[in-house]
């Protein structure tokens, strides 16, 4: 089994936690500014660099983290060191949510895909803003139900469809998402390919056919058209 390296030290900003850094997280973006303003005084910050990890499988899960700037990628490892991506946040995304109800460890790794900024606020912080501001639980638990819904649909497609379903559907989730024809993949080939349990090579493969099916058109590594949705919807 293949262990990540060991992350070097993180950069702490002493400076003000700029309101942004919560205003747009899903849990707190309905608050008004003054109440904005109390939780982000209860936020640290910390500037990672491309490669270090936030937290590793086994460290001590007791805080919220929020992507401020940058990438960050949680994934987890099999005995035999395959990564298995489980998603990909970007500014405004937060994990760490489970800390919030129990005592745990991560199970996952969390690391930057490139130069971030990342504010955290520990549990019992966390639990005090719970109490004070309730429509935050109630923001919190939606948030929750639309991951595990998106956990679920992740691992049956794994288990019980091929790649070449998954990754139409992936596709058409994506022009949905969008709401457009067009749009440019969210991650790289390699990535993708992860979080579909697959190789990159196979996915490079897929797509080749589904182009010359002429189902989508590519252009470049991450461009994407929807030529013909409903072939896309039919794969098996």
């Amino acid at each position: 089994m293949t262990f990540p390296s060991q992350p070097r030290p993180s950069t702490e900003m002493n400076e003000h936690i700029p309101v942004v850094c919560v205003s747009h997280v899903p849990i707190f973006n309905h608050l008004p500014a003054e109440e904005l303003a109390v939780i982000a005084d209860k936020a640290s910050m910390r500037v990672y660099e491309r490669g270090q990890f936030i937290h590793r499988a086994g460290d001590p899960s007791d805080k919220l983290f929020i992507v401020h700037r940058g990438k960050i990628k949680i994934y987890r490892l099999s005995d035999t060191g395959k990564e298995q991506l489980v998603r990909i946040l970007h500014a405004g995304d937060f994990a760490g949510e489970l800390a919030l109800f129990s005592a745990t460890d991560h199970d996952s790794y969390a690391q930057a895909m490139q130069a971030s900024e990342v504010c955290t606020i520990y549990q019992a912080d966390v639990h005090g803003l719970l109490l004070t501001y309730p429509d935050i639980s109630l923001h919190m638990l939606i948030e929750l139900s639309r991951r595990l819904g998106a956990s679920e649909k992740q691992t049956a497609a794994i288990a019980i469809e091929s790649i070449n379903a998954r990754l139409a559907q992936y596709l058409a989730d994506q022009a949905e998402q969008e709401n457009a024809s067009r749009f440019s993949l969210p991650m790289s080939r390699r990535h993708l390919a992860s979080f579909l349990g697959t190789t990159p090579e196979t996915v490079s493969r897929r797509l080749g056919e589904f182009e010359d099916s002429g189902w989508i058109r590519q252009t470049g590594q991450r461009k994407i058209e929807i030529l013909d949705l409903d072939a896309l919807l039919l794969v098996e």
